[in-house]
């Protein structure tokens, strides 16, 4: 970025500061921000927490520390860095796409689109295997029938699921936007109901990760570091918050308030998930929570199968079919969005307009061919974390932040600070883990 690039940000970043002078107190705690906590809160919940605690309990009680010990600052100075690096940007309200093309230009807003749609359309892949394995495991276990041919439920499911938004996406996203807190509430119940469950083998030393894993403390953070960056991931959701807090409470006031917002929302958030996680891995063993991870399903729909709880085995499966659904679809909608465009850019580059009739019916094929034979291949879900989802996620959550800090001038004061370390030593890490999870 050159000199009058990076002069013509900081100018603009000033006429911001006094566009309006009504904003709020940043030093008072407003409705707003209650609204904004309990919005991170609830978008920071997703399907991904109910495979947290097989990769957190399977590898011992190592692990399941680690884990406690890393995901509040993974999640918090993480998702802070992406704040840092959006808040000067007058293209936050295009999204991520719009600053990295605002700091470093087209071709690199390319490059970032093609990672973005990778770490999303694997994520809709992963997605389509845990489907087709939760309703599985549900029809043999709970319905006691037959389990079906997989090629035909797979393919059955994913038809489905692009069917409904096809037909009516405003809507679906409504009901989507009304499950996250009740998915969060049976979250809690589960937990809650696990308590009578819970024994002493995860607690035993005999079972720690070093032992059972044959890897030692490297290669037990390099397991848990991608499925934590997955789990509490909620980038998307980054630049929309930063936008209102910039035009509440402007530009001097907004990295504070955006600070203490996102502190409040990730405590929340830790509590949640981490006592959702110590309680599933307490009601089991080691032992079950490696056959968990070799029979490709959520922590629900094992907890399902092996708990002798009516409620459990009734509920569990229900909320994870739900809540993988509707992550499915979140994720569908965004990977939809992203191939449009970019079908759409080609086609402009090449001087012919295609029409939108066709865009869709490319990107349809695309995606029930792809989701189909994934999801009939049935490929590990948390490899597919650890090789793909969570190292595409750290490149876009830890180490793009840093290097804009590093690069651009009017982000210069985040510069030296030991956060950014810690954020750098986790994003390198988690990539090293995909690279060590192909040998």
């Amino acid at each position: 970025m050159n000199g009058n690039t990076a002069k013509k940000i900081e100018f603009q970043a000033e006429n911001n500061a006094v566009k309006n002078e009504n904003y709020l107190d940043p030093k008072k705690w407003h409705k707003q921000d209650t609204t904004w906590a309990l919005s991170l809160f609830g978008t920071a919940i997703g399907a991904g927490v109910l495979f947290l605690p097989i990769n957190a309990g399977s590898g011992g009680l190592l692990s399941l520390l680690l884990i406690t010990i890393l995901a509040f600052p993974v999640m918090y100075y993480s998702h802070r860095a992406l704040a840092k690096m959006i808040y000067a940007s007058n293209s936050a309200d295009q999204g991520i796409t719009g600053t990295i093309r605002e700091y470093f230009g087209n071709k690199a807003s390319i490059i970032f689109n093609i990672v973005y749609f990778g770490s999303i359309y694997t994520i809709v892949l992963m997605y389509s295997v845990a489907l087709t394995n939760t309703a599985s495991s549900f029809i043999v276990h709970q319905l006691h029938m037959p389990e079906p041919p997989r090629a035909i439920l797979s393919l059955v499911l994913v038809l489905g699921l692009i069917a409904i938004l096809n037909f009516g996406q405003d809507i679906t996203v409504k009901i989507m936007s009304m499950l996250v807190y009740p998915f969060i509430a049976s979250l809690l119940f589960i937990a809650i109901s696990l308590i009578p469950q819970w024994n002493t083998s995860m607690l035993s030393f005999s079972s720690v990760s070093t032992a059972s894993t044959g890897t030692g403390y490297f290669g037990t953070i390099l397991m848990i570091l991608p499925i934590i960056v997955f789990s509490f991931n909620h980038s998307p959701m980054i630049s929309s918050f930063v936008v209102k807090q910039r035009a509440t409470y402007g530009i001097e006031a907004t990295d504070a308030k955006c600070a203490q917002i996102q502190k409040v929302c990730y405590i929340m958030t830790f509590v949640v998930v981490m006592f959702f996680v110590w309680s599933s891995t307490l009601s089991l063993t080691p032992e079950d929570l490696k056959m968990a991870k070799e029979q490709n399903l959520s922590i629900l729909s094992y907890l399902a199968n092996e708990l002798n709880s009516p409620v459990i085995t009734i509920a569990a499966p229900i909320i994870a079919f739900v809540a993988i659904t509707k992550s499915f679809l979140g994720h569908y909608i965004g990977a939809y969005e992203v191939m449009r465009d970019v079908i759409i850019k080609f086609g402009k580059t090449r001087g012919k307009a295609i029409e939108e009739k066709t865009v869709k019916t490319m990107i349809l094929s695309f995606v029930v061919l792809t989701c189909w034979y994934v999801a009939y291949a049935n490929p590990s879900i948390l490899g597919i974390i650890d090789s793909l989802s969570g190292p595409l996620v750290a490149a876009i959550l830890c180490l793009l932040p840093m290097y804009a800090i590093r690069k651009v001038p009017v982000l210069a004061k985040y510069r030296g600070k030991m956060s950014n370390v810690f954020v750098i030593v986790v994003g390198i890490l988690t990539v090293l883990a995909s690279i060590k999870s192909l040998f």
